[in-house]
């Protein structure tokens, strides 16, 4: 008899009957989740060179079973089975195959029957040790690209808590100062209260002193709430409060807070806003906020000369604003870092000022992304700085972790 045609015949009612016993097979549990064609795999090519192997006139494919047998393994590794799951289908198989070749099997003589059923065993246990290589190979592949994965978020682990104590490490040191003042004039005030020295009661060096506790104390304050904000964005909690607001309006209020400050070291205070736009649809606490950290920056890195801000619509859905300061300056090679937390481009402690926390540009970078905006800076040693702002018409309340895609 030829067991080979029976058999061709028979291939989508095994397919169909096989897999059927692959889906109800309960130990079977990565099948729960695929297609039929996706379970269905390469069986059809493996039957077809089975075929050709139970024929006595036609040639045996063999290399077709080892190729299709090969590709079962990678694909089922790929789709997460389990080396026992791998088994059971092959059992399913063999009981399926058996089950429709049964009938005529049994009016095959004694040598017929006996050559087809050592064929059919003699090819499924040769497809399952080449499907089982393949699955090998498969999973040892996923494993060392698994690896190669831990390793890389294993730097990216070790930079970030690298980053994290250099944080804490800056935040500690600009603590240190002002806390060491406090303690200091706090000390020297209990020792004079304790010896009752009324002279110096009201003396100016007494008021010089409290002035100075009092400084420290604010820029310590100043240094926690800065951290806060980093860490709330950082954190994925900030959101925006965007309401309809006048542009001229919120930058005169900033304006008339850093004035002092300027007038304070003789800088000329210029603002050009006649093309701004009358309204727009922004977060007014984070605008002034990004505005007030700009022009600061500039007064206090600007010891002669002038402090500009100029504001503009640019299109239908941006708007700009500019401040440009006559002072020292940033390298080329520090304003890739200047939005880094705690990062100063300059070192000299008459540069640096008292009343700076290093903070300030980082939050604006910050604040910009929220917004959905963007932020450049234009600068030459000796020869001041641009900080330039682009900012949509109407800011969007996204949660700056959506924004940005965040972990």
């Amino acid at each position: 008899m030829d067991f080979s045609q029976t058999l061709i015949e028979k291939n989508d009612a095994i397919i169909d009957r096989w897999v059927e016993a692959v889906y109800q097979d309960q130990q079977i549990e990565a099948t729960q989740e695929l297609t039929f064609k996706a379970v269905r795999d390469s069986l059809p090519r493996v039957l077809n060179a089975l075929a050709t192997v139970l024929s006595e006139s036609a040639k045996s494919d063999l290399q077709t079973v080892v190729d299709a047998s090969l590709e079962h393994g990678r694909i089922r590794a790929e789709q997460g089975f389990e080396p026992a799951e791998i088994a059971r289908e092959y059992r399913l198989l063999r009981f399926v195959i058996f089950s429709l070749l049964e009938e005529d099997l049994i009016q095959a003589s004694p040598v017929e029957m006996l050559r087809a059923v050592r064929l059919i065993d003699t090819v499924i246990d040769e497809a399952i040790a080449r499907c089982f290589s393949s699955y090998t190979y498969g999973r040892l592949e996923e494993v060392k690209q698994l690896q190669n994965q831990l390793r890389l978020t294993n730097q990216e682990l070790t930079r970030l808590v690298r980053a994290s104590k250099d944080s804490l490490s800056h935040l500690a040191h600009e603590l240190k100062t002002p806390l060491t003042s406090i303690i200091g004039y706090a000390d020297l005030f209990l020792r004079q209260h304790r010896q009752q020295q009324p002279e110096i009661k009201d003396s100016h060096q007494n008021l010089e002193s409290i002035e100075r506790v009092l400084k420290s104390g604010r820029l310590i304050l100043h240094l926690i709430n800065d951290t806060l904000e980093i860490s709330r964005y950082d954190a994925g909690t900030m959101r925006l409060q965007p309401t309809l607001s006048n542009v001229r309006g919120l930058i005169n209020s900033v304006v008339e807070i850093v004035e002092p400050l300027a007038r304070a070291k003789e800088l000329a205070l210029i603002v050009n806003c006649e093309s701004a736009p009358d309204q727009v649809i922004t977060d007014p606490l984070r605008f002034q906020q990004i505005l007030t950290n700009l022009l600061s920056n500039a007064i206090r890195y600007t010891e002669s000369g002038s402090v500009t801000l100029d504001c503009w619509q640019v299109s239908q859905q941006q708007w700009v604003i500019s401040v440009t300061d006559t002072g020292i300056g940033i390298p080329l090679d520090a304003q890739t870092e200047i939005f880094q937390p705690y990062f100063r481009a300059v070192t000299e402690q008459k540069d640096l000022g008292s009343d700076g926390t290093g903070l300030g540009l980082a939050i604006v970078s910050r604040l910009v992304q929220l917004m959905q905006g963007e932020i450049k800076v234009v600068s030459q040693p000796g020869e001041g700085s641009t900080f330039t702002v682009l900012l949509p018409l109407e800011a969007i309340a996204h949660e700056n972790n959506q924004v940005n895609g965040r972990k």
